[in-house]
This record gives C-alpha cells, sequence and structure tokens, in this order.
C-alpha cells in the first residue's frame, strides 16, 4: 500500500508552518517586524545573543543571510551595533528602545495567533503537540547534523 505523500507528517506540518507564517507576518506587519525577525528579536530580547555570530546560531541561519537581515534590521530601526570593546572585529548587536517597545505587542498578537490556531485543542492535546513537535525537530536536526 503506498501512502499519500500530500497526507505525510512531514508535508502536513510544512502546510502548517506556511499557515502560520502567513498569519504571523500579517499581525507583525502593523508593528514593523517580520517572521524572520523573531529569533533574533528573542534572543536579544533575552540576552542570548549579542553578536552576528551567536544570532546565527540561535536562528540556525548561515552567516551571510544573517548579515543581511541585520542590515535590514537596522535600517528599518529594529538594532543598532556598536563596536564590541573586547574584539574589534566584531560589534555588539542590541534592540532599539522603538524596538522593545513594540515587542509585548508582537508577543501578544502572536500568542493571539497561537490560541486561535489551536482552537478545539485541550490543553493536554496543546501540550502534546509541542513535545511531539520538538521532538520531531531534535531527530531532523540529528539526522541533518544541524
Amino acid at each position: 500500500m503506498t501512502q499519500d505523500v500530500l497526507s505525510t507528517p512531514g508535508h502536513l506540518i510544512s502546510l502548517a508552518a506556511r499557515a502560520f507564517a502567513r498569519l504571523s507576518e500579517s499581525r507583525l506587519k502593523p508593528l514593523g517586524f517580520g517572521i524572520g525577525h523573531l529569533p533574533v528579536l528573542v534572543a536579544l530580547r533575552d540576552g542570548e545573543a549579542s553578536t552576528q555570530a551567536e544570532l546565527a546560531r540561535v536562528a540556525r541561519t548561515e552567516q551571510p543571510p544573517m548579515a543581511q537581515m541585520l542590515a535590514r534590521m537596522e535600517r528599518d530601526g529594529l538594532i543598532e551595533r556598536t563596536p564590541d570593546p573586547t574584539d574589534g572585529r566584531r560589534a555588539r548587536v542590541t534592540l532599539t528602545d522603538a524596538a522593545r517597545t513594540r515587542m509585548p505587542d508582537a508577543v501578544a498578537v502572536l500568542l493571539a495567533g497561537n490560541a486561535q490556531a489551536l482552537e478545539g485543542f485541550s490543553e493536554r492535546e496543546a501540550l502534546q503537540l509541542e513535545k511531539l513537535l520538538k521532538r520531531l525537530i531534535a531527530n531532523l536536526d540529528r539526522i541533518t547534523g544541524a
């Protein structure tokens, strides 16, 4: 028996990810953010990273795309770069006051979107889905060497 490729978890997760991205992008745009900014914004807000290399690692992307994103974010007034006092070859990246001020609204619209997407799911089901997706991502990272 051949499984319908359009009903596989990989395809369905891809569809869900694209739908989440469209939803999030439409809600973040009025706040001046894009869905691609999220890993950088959260990492900077939480103090997880402060250099381009660290941000690329946290966002699971390569350095060139991260450099391009940071340049756009700087142009849009979301981040500032200052020379690293310990290493002149690096720059420290921080959120601007404007970005920091809008972050709570961005988090709120994202959480509201997730809640709407999970309508009809019990709290237990939502937690189970989260755990399963984290396991799936860990498996994929192991397979791909990410």
